[in-house]
């Protein structure tokens, strides 16, 4: 059946805040009024769930407790304490935001809808969230929660990530919050709901506060909801890469600033080409980005990670420096570094699982090897 119109649910915004003042959660962004605060958190929760976030969200306003110290801080300081987040063009972005807020802002959160929109990282929904949260303003929301909730409250028969349908969402977020006077509340509700009773599987409709409202309950259908195209098939990738020893240090490379991963360092390599050893995958790889000659020893570790739009399988060797100074062409930059120092340094999360095992492996071998008498 076509998508059709539905009227207004009366009733619905006073209900679900009603709910929301006697039950919610309490998370530390909602005990602030502090824009940065309430941003951060916000970019912080795009794809990552709660749990994960709150331990990130603090130590990262201690490091970096304003705007200011933010925008002042060097990308490889803010990409480190970043580190397992995940999604890193969230981390950039902010940084960049936070350069803008300085030159442009005089270092306020901006307060309109377009200026905040305009700022890297930020969309419609998040703007409006940061806006509402902050400042008390009233603006509508869609973020992935609140599609859910609207999939189902208005029992939406069509694919939920079409643009027509994305419209419509909007004005039914819209007709919705008009009701409300009491915005703040209202959209913490909405998103609540989302998150803690109408779940992607197994929704709670027994436990629902709107459960009367709700179209997709009332026909049967809420498992069905909300709509998506099927998705298509995940690529994988087997990743052939290089931990080059030489003089007791390892050679380190720093992904382009754009891009997936953008400003992290990982250890040199690259794709597996058809019919092709996953060692010469490593000499040939490390030639092309580095014009290094290097040996090919034993396997590290083999690491299987999941990234938004495929897989990969990461093959980790140890291998020998021979000969050439490293020519960087597909890295910013590159750096010799002994085991204890990358640390210092941020990893995605496959690099990362190696580099704990050569670490590890170091220190075990220090700590045998026979000790010189002076």
């Amino acid at each position: 059946m076509p998508y059709t119109s539905h009227p207004v649910k009366h009733g619905f915004a006073p209900a679900l805040t009603g709910w929301y003042l006697a039950s919610h959660r309490d998370l530390p962004w909602r005990n602030t009024n502090n824009p940065y605060h309430i941003w951060l958190s916000e970019i912080m929760l795009q794809q990552t769930q709660v749990k994960t976030v709150i331990d990130y969200y603090h130590r990262f306003l201690q490091q970096y407790p304003t705007i200011q110290s933010l925008a002042e801080a060097p990308l490889d300081s803010v990409l480190k304490l970043w580190e397992g987040l995940g999604y890193y063009a969230r981390c950039r972005n902010l940084h960049k935001a936070a350069q803008i807020i300085m030159s442009q802002h005089g270092g306020e959160f901006p307060k309109t809808l377009a200026e905040a929109e305009a700022l890297p990282g930020i969309g419609k929904s998040t703007a409006g969230a940061i806006l509402t949260f902050s400042y008390g303003q009233k603006h509508p929301l869609l973020d992935g929660n609140v599609k859910r909730v609207l999939s189902r409250i208005f029992d939406i028969e069509e694919d939920i990530q079409q643009a027509g349908v994305i419209k419509r969402m909007w004005q039914h977020s819209t007709d919705l919050l008009t009701e409300s006077d009491d915005p703040y509340h209202y959209n913490q509700a909405i998103m609540e709901l989302g998150a803690t009773v109408c779940l992607p599987q197994n929704p709670r409709c027994l436990l629902c506060p709107v459960k009367e409202f709700c179209s997709a309950q009332a026909h049967g259908t809420q498992h069905e909801r909300p709509v998506k195209s099927a998705k298509k098939t995940t690529p994988h990738f087997d990743i052939g890469v290089g931990v080059i020893w030489h003089n007791g240090k390892i050679l380190i490379q720093q992904r382009p600033a754009e891009g997936l991963l953008g400003g992290l360092w990982e250890f040199p390599g690259g794709k597996q080409e058809p019919d092709e050893a996953i060692n010469e995958t490593i000499l040939r790889e490390i030639r092309e980005e580095l014009e290094l000659d290097v040996t090919v020893r034993e396997l590290i570790t083999t690491v299987k990670h999941a990234y938004s739009h495929f897989k990969i399988t990461l093959h980790a060797y140890h291998c020998d420096y021979i000969s050439g100074t490293p020519q960087p062409k597909a890295c910013d930059a590159w750096q010799w570094v002994t085991p204890d120092e990358l640390s210092q340094f941020a990893f995605p999360k496959a690099n990362k699982t190696v580099l704990e095992i050569v670490v590890a492996e170091w220190h075990k071998q220090n700590a045998s090897a026979p000790q010189r008498i002076p």
